[in-house]
């Protein structure tokens, strides 16, 4: 299996490829940001839209599309996809995705409007006028949605790919229903505004080594809305968190029988939202076991990743491997202090093979 890390600005967009019954698979874990796919103020195609060309033109398909949640760095990628290329969705196989129609169904309950996806397909370049409709209707027009919810304890296999689904569970649907309010703001990243850079590593562990130290979870309902999931290829395991709760996930991984002294050994694991010092505890860092650590931003907005989140990772794994997909994070995040008092393993990483 190849996972490509694709630049997706603050946002997240891996593209996973494999071999299927000797045929060629693609699954695709959200889009990123808008300029992740075009940049119209650029006018520059970014890199999953060179990716999607490819996929084309060598006939091969899209065969998995994961939504993880409607967070703009998530889903903003796909959603100009989806604008600008009429054919979009003859590529896509099949989509999971929890929208917030989908969930008000699920739940019986009335929809919330602040949850809709608005989708303008095939504007003019210029004047940016096109048929505006959701993004879910578009879908299941279309064939590529089966509207199935995507919760906790799942177990799915798809195209020779076995994906065991962590979160979200049913409260955090129906928090999500109940209580997200785009128009009066998100306080998912009130915790990680703060870029924490100038503080070196050691600072971080001996401050947490404090009896007094409380860990403070990210209270982000949407993010907590977050797909995530074990992910099984060939015996392999690789682990897939987008923005997830921490809290949730250990949960959850206990339900399956792991635990401190019988790890998850997984290949790679996607630092849950973009290395936010809110979203990965001590606990889950000792629940999983690997050596290869991916954070996915370019630190703009919110200052992702927190270097505390680092520091908690080698406090518990002193070999792991940073693998960052912007250089001017990875050159920055540590300081001269830090590569003395550690050996730091950091990489700029596109793609790796398993």
């Amino acid at each position: 299996m190849k996972i490509k890390f694709l630049q997706a600005g603050n946002g997240d967009c891996f593209l996973l490829s494999f071999k299927y019954n000797d045929r060629p698979a693609n699954i695709l874990i959200d889009g990123g940001i808008s300029e992740t796919y075009f940049s119209n103020s650029t006018n520059i195609s970014g890199e999953l839209k060179q990716e999607i060309d490819n996929i084309r033109s060598r006939k091969e398909a899209i065969d998995l599309l994961v939504l993880t949640h409607i967070d703009n760095d998530h889903i903003c990628g796909l959603l100009k996809w989806f604008e600008l290329d009429n054919r979009a969705y003859e590529l896509v196989k099949n989509v999971w995705f929890n929208s917030g129609k989908l969930v008000a169904k699920y739940f019986n309950e009335p929809e919330n409007e602040d949850l809709r996806v608005g989708l303008k397909i095939f504007s003019n370049s210029q004047t940016g006028v096109g048929e505006a409709l959701d993004f879910e209707d578009y879908l299941n027009k279309k064939g590529v949605w089966n509207q199935k919810v995507i919760l906790e304890g799942q177990k799915l296999e798809e195209y020779g790919v076995k994906i065991q689904i962590l979160s979200p569970n049913e409260f955090q649907l129906k928090k999500l229903l109940k209580e997200y309010k785009e128009k009066t703001g998100d306080p998912a990243y009130t915790s990680g505004k703060e870029k924490d850079w100038n503080i070196n590593i050691k600072d971080f562990t001996e401050e947490e080594n404090e009896p007094e130290f409380l860990f403070s979870q990210d209270n982000s309902v949407k993010n907590g809305s977050s797909i995530s999931f074990i992910l099984t290829f060939n015996d392999k395991n690789f682990l897939f968190l987008a923005d997830s709760h921490p809290k949730g996930v250990v949960t959850q991984l206990k339900a399956l029988g792991y635990n401190k002294d019988k790890p998850l050994e997984v290949e790679v694991m996607k630092v849950s939202h973009h290395g936010s010092k809110a979203n990965t505890n001590k606990e889950l860092l000792e629940i999983v076991k690997t050596e290869n650590y991916i954070i996915s931003t370019d630190s703009s907005g919110h200052n992702h990743p927190n270097k505390r989140t680092l520091a908690r990772i080698l406090k518990v794994n002193p070999d792991a491997i940073f693998h960052f997909n912007y250089e001017h994070v990875r050159n920055e995040v540590f300081s001269a202090q830090d590569r003395q008092d550690f050996q730091i393993k950091a990489r700029i990483t596109k793609e790796i093979d398993f």
